[in-house]
């Protein structure tokens, strides 16, 4: 990353998807909630979180989207300028190498029984036990399109079990097609970033093996993810299966493009295409055993 970039402002590819939505002058107005500090509102909310989703590119540049998961307390806000995880993904994760090292990271600490989200993106470094990161930017997020629920186990050691392949098989399948929830990771020059997907069963649809649609809902209009898929189409996913505990990450290509039909509902009239390059289904890498969800009323 270069000290020239301005990090708090929208780079090109985010001003051109503001402008094709028709949100520029809404997001004018809500980029100010954008910062180089963690509010201190929200040191409290941090401690009591027990996941943190975190994206990064891995050495081929491809992004992937993962968790991290731990007792309340496990995050905090070392300053507000920086977020300390005492955690470490399990070590059959795609992004394990790399966060060995420093690296851009985007990260979203979401409260799903509050329906709260924090997004702090910055430099990740090692430290023991976990990692610290260098905030670039924070920011909270609106509550739309989160299914509440409630972790019933609390977190422990995982014993993974991973297993790569080139499309979804069948177990894979039903779990997109009826996910309500997933977390999508995007990066760019000026640094990498993940965000929250919500909507009924059934939002995403599958296909074919290999590809993905859903569609596009009405957010904060400041259009960080289609912005950067418009600069870099590379993208990965995170499908946490909530009964199991088993974890899917894609990575692949994304495209949004206008829907076919329109928009109905929270729809804006796009959708995204995914194209999955490489699948990688971990057995016992997240907490199982959730509650049943109770859905978004912005769904």
């Amino acid at each position: 990353m270069t000290g020239l970039v301005d990090r708090l402002a929208f780079h090109p590819g985010e001003l051109e998807a503001q402008r094709v939505a028709g949100t520029s002058e809404l997001a004018a107005r809500v980029r100010p909630i954008i910062s180089d500090a963690i509010p201190r509102g929200a040191f409290d909310f941090l401690t009591r979180q027990q996941m943190l989703v975190l994206g990064a590119q891995d050495h081929d540049g491809r992004p992937w989207a993962t968790s991290l998961v731990g007792q309340e307390g496990f995050l905090s806000a070392a300053g507000p300028h920086t977020l300390r995880a005492n955690a470490v993904v399990v070590p059959t994760d795609p992004l394990a190498g790399v966060l060995r090292d420093e690296a851009d990271v985007g990260t979203l600490a979401i409260d799903l029984v509050m329906r709260k989200r924090l997004r702090v993106n910055g430099r990740w470094r090692p430290v023991d036990g976990g990692g610290e990161i260098d905030v670039h930017q924070a920011f909270g997020n609106c509550p739309k399109y989160i299914q509440a629920r409630v972790m019933t186990q609390e977190p422990a050691g995982f014993r993974p079990v991973a297993r790569r392949s080139e499309v979804l098989d069948t177990r894979q399948s039903v779990l997109v097609s009826t996910a309500d929830t997933f977390f999508i990771a995007t990066a760019v020059e000026s640094g990498a970033d993940v965000s929250h997907r919500g909507g009924n069963p059934g939002f995403v649809e599958v296909v074919s093996p290999a590809e993905l649609v859903w569609p596009d809902y009405v957010g904060n209009a400041m259009m960080m993810t289609a912005g950067n898929l418009s600069v870099n189409p590379l993208a990965g996913l995170l499908f946490p299966d909530w009964d199991s505990g088993a974890t899917l990450q894609l990575t692949g290509t994304a495209q949004v493009r206008r829907s076919a039909g329109g928009g109905s509902g929270p729809a804006n009239g796009h959708e995204t295409v995914f194209r999955i390059t490489e699948a990688v289904w971990t057995e016992n890498a997240f907490p199982a055993g959730w509650t049943e969800p109770v859905y978004s009323r912005f769904n």
